[in-house]
């Protein structure tokens, strides 16, 4: 897609709509438990009948004010609600409740690091709250069904400035995104329960060029694979339009995950087609500087300053912190871990490679992960003092926690006689052994094939349990064969 780029280059801006975790819808007291029987989470004021009255949820606007502090954003202090008219067929009042004129965060960035290793600061327009609408059931040959469920749960949208150039760049944008919410655990981040979405605007326009081309959008893209294809999609059909000398069409377009193709919905709509007006049945929202006071002492350390600190404090690699901080869970396993063991980077690697990979072949989170911080830590350091071996532990001690997390370490290696505790003069003969079953590769080192070395090392290890020790094992060996 390189070649047929050029001239031209994508501007690309994102519309995040992330689902606030309340218990209780953003104007009612409806419950917002994902996964209940369609249409058993409402009530008359989901529903829209006359005369009901909404009232806000305290915990929605604190959890948009965390993300605001989070992202740098300038917090209004005075708010006011708008009905944005539209017709949805899955809201029943026929209007959403949002924030037009004043959003609740006003500025603000997202920091991203490409795959070149460069750091980009991506500007936020806005972070606004309002209400999600319910959800349309499409049966083919059939009448279209709506749950409204979901009509009237707390969101919040953040929106960037045209800052992202291209679907690699979108895709890290949202991955943050996504890392936030979850550190300050005001939304999942679920993209498949739809309670992470993103609308993307794409235009494209030749490298000279000050003003945008016209952009479309791409509408409720809910995974980052769809966000990366239906960007690079529309990216090159806008160009192969432009190259034909037809003009873009500025729409919305819908992405179809089988086809891998984007298609026309409708018209683009302007902002005065939605004829926002202040909603008169919501007083306006007044945030006072010691409410922001309270909010902030409750803000955990946030994913890039926690890379830091154990970069800083901790002497771990750029790599190792950005790869442990992806998570709060896993970040807060890692330094419990460390409270135990001073041993970090290989505290870091043990998490970073055993332990995720247990938990990526199972699809569980660290909470399920059946060994105990301190217990993880006794082994390795054990490891460290030599007292057991790293293949010992690997292969044996480690696998055996998997099973049973709250058996004691000392004790089954004592059991199972794993200490490392074989002689020099064993392991000697043990090499000895291993070289006679294996002499057409004794003679393939000696001709050159140095690789062979490996071999044998693993050969000793089996026989001796892993007990053996590996420096001395290498050198023994190495003797032998020159």
């Amino acid at each position: 897609m390189k070649e047929e780029a050029d001239p031209y280059i994508p501007v690309i801006g994102l519309e995040v709509h992330a689902q606030l975790q309340t218990e209780s819808k953003i104007f009612s007291g409806d419950s917002t438990r994902f996964g209940a029987e369609p249409n058993t989470q409402v009530s008359v004021i989901t529903l829209g009948h006359p005369g009901v009255l909404p009232m806000l949820n305290r915990r929605a606007v604190e959890f948009a004010l965390k993300m605001g502090i989070a992202c740098g954003s300038e917090i209004s202090r005075r708010q006011i609600f708008d009905r944005k008219n539209y017709f949805y067929p899955d809201l029943p009042k026929g209007y959403q409740i949002t924030q037009d004129k004043t959003p609740i965060c006003r500025g603000g960035e997202i920091r991203i690091q490409r795959s070149d290793g460069t750091d980009r600061i991506i500007r936020l327009n806005r972070i606004h709250l309002e209400e999600d609408a319910g959800k349309s059931i499409h049966q083919p040959g059939m009448d279209s069904l709506v749950d409204l469920n979901r009509a009237g749960v707390a969101l919040i949208e953040l929106v960037t400035e045209p800052d992202i150039y291209s679907s690699e760049e979108a895709y890290l944008v949202m991955a943050e995104i996504r890392k936030l919410l979850r550190y300050l655990d005001i939304c999942d981040g679920n993209m498949e329960e739809g309670s992470l979405r993103c609308d993307a605007n794409v235009s494209v326009k030749k490298k000279e060029e000050k003003i945008l081309g016209r952009k479309v959008e791409i509408k409720n893209l809910n995974s980052f694979r769809h966000v990366q294809k239906a960007i690079d999609y529309e990216i090159s059909r806008q160009i192969r339009e432009l190259r034909k000398g037809n003009a873009i069409i500025s729409e919305t377009r819908t992405y179809d995950a089988v086809s891998g193709k984007t298609s026309g919905m409708r018209t683009k709509e302007e902002l005065n087609d939605y004829r926002y007006f202040p909603d008169p049945d919501l007083s306006p929202l007044e945030i006072r500087e010691e409410w922001l006071d309270e909010i902030r002492s409750e803000m955990p350390e946030l994913p890039q300053e926690l890379a830091l600190r154990l970069q800083r404090d901790l002497n771990l690699p750029t790599y190792d912190a950005q790869v442990l901080t992806e998570s709060r869970e896993i970040a807060t396993y890692f330094l419990e871990v460390c409270e135990y063991s001073s041993h970090y980077k290989i505290v870091s690697n043990w998490v970073m490679g055993p332990v995720k990979s247990f938990l990526n072949e199972r699809s569980i989170t660290i909470d399920q992960f059946p060994v105990r911080p301190e217990t993880l830590a006794e082994m390795i350091d054990m490891i460290q003092q030599d007292k057991i071996s790293h293949t010992t532990a690997s292969k044996e001690i480690f696998p055996a926690l998997l099973k049973d997390g709250t058996i004691s370490l000392e004790h089954y290696i004592q059991q199972q006689d794993l200490v490392k505790n074989i002689e020099s003069s064993d392991i000697r003969d043990i090499i000895k052994n291993v070289l006679s079953d294996h002499p057409e590769k004794v003679q393939a080192y000696k001709k050159g094939k140095k690789g062979l070395i490996g071999m044998f090392m693993g050969e000793v290890m089996k026989k001796t349990r892993g007990k053996a020790d590996p420096k001395l094992t290498n050198q023994l060996i190495r003797n032998f064969l020159d």
